[in-house]
């Protein structure tokens, strides 16, 4: 220690000995000494020790805002316009399209309104064949009289409605008597109360006559043709109209059979001056030279 040293502790301790002044001089210098190396550390930006109680220092964290969410926001849903509703389908005994239309074709008894008119003039005067008003009837007399299937000769289902009407046909025999040949569709033929019933076609399910189209016109050879499910089938095919006994022209005969399989057959005829053709395809061979049957329209010209 330095004369200046002991000098200056005199002044700051006095009325203490030499060697005590000297002590707490020294113990003075010390403590300034940890003084200033703590406020040195104070001020080094360290990080806080991670052990012991926790730091006092209150937390430098400000509050964030929050992040927006990265997802498309749902959308509202936009109101559906309402959609144009379909025509009604006409129920059954509603309005039926005009015989001659692209729709429905006179096959038989009748070739022409005026002919049907005719009729019934006749039955008002004096009852003449009362049997025009029954479809179940007029059913039975295209079947066996105008196509000349006499077998078959039941009446297997009855549906009126209004002035349509469907008439199931099927074979008299023990092995066909509760089965269906054909399934004839039948509309009154004009407007009155009385008008007598006309064939239209056929409604078909497991064997159809789809060639030539319905209502179009047909010329000679025409080439015929469907579908047919069934097994070892043999189909025949006739061309006839209702001012001849006889067939305009046939094809016999085309082995068929399967599950919904096509069949085509030409048909070569001649002698057409109807307005109105009638093409019946037949099949049968089993119990009965026909067992089942499915005719088309088609007109002359």
């Amino acid at each position: 220690m330095n004369t200046q040293t002991v000098s200056n502790a005199r002044y700051r301790f006095p009325g203490v000995t030499m060697n005590t002044r000297l002590r707490l001089t020294r113990l003075f210098a010390a403590t300034a000494a940890t003084g200033m190396l703590l406020t040195a550390c104070g001020s080094s930006g360290g990080h806080p020790s991670t052990t012991g109680s926790p730091s006092a220092v209150p937390s430098t964290s400000t509050a964030t805002s929050p992040t927006p969410s990265t997802s498309a926001p749902t959308p509202t849903p936009t109101p559906t316009a309402p959609s144009t509703p379909a025509p009604p389908t006409p129920k059954p005994g509603g309005t039926t399209p005009p015989l001659g239309s692209a729709l429905l074709q006179p096959l038989w008894p009748f070739s022409t309104l005026a002919q049907a008119q005719a009729w019934e003039r006749d039955f008002h005067s004096g009852g003449h064949q009362p049997w025009h008003l029954d479809p179940d009837q007029t059913a039975l007399s295209f079947t066996q009289g105008y196509l000349g299937f006499q077998d078959v000769s039941r009446v297997s289902s009855h549906t009126v409605s209004g002035r349509d009407a469907r008439i199931g046909v099927g074979l008299s025999t023990p092995e066909g008597a509760r089965g269906t040949a054909a399934v004839i569709h039948l509309v009154r033929y004009g407007t009155d109360p009385d008008a007598p019933w006309e064939v239209v076609g056929t409604d078909d399910t497991t064997f159809s006559l789809t060639m030539p189209a319905y209502g179009s016109v047909a010329h000679s050879p025409v080439q015929t043709g469907g579908r047919i499910t069934g097994v070892d089938e043999s189909i025949r095919v006739q061309v006839r109209q209702p001012s001849s006994t006889a067939p305009l022209g046939s094809f016999c005969c085309l082995p068929a059979g399967g599950s919904g399989e096509p069949w085509h057959a030409p048909v070569s005829f001649s002698g057409a001056h109807d307005p109105v053709l009638t093409i019946v395809a037949s099949t049968g061979g089993h119990i009965s030279s026909v067992e089942r049957f499915t005719v088309t329209a088609v007109r002359t010209g």
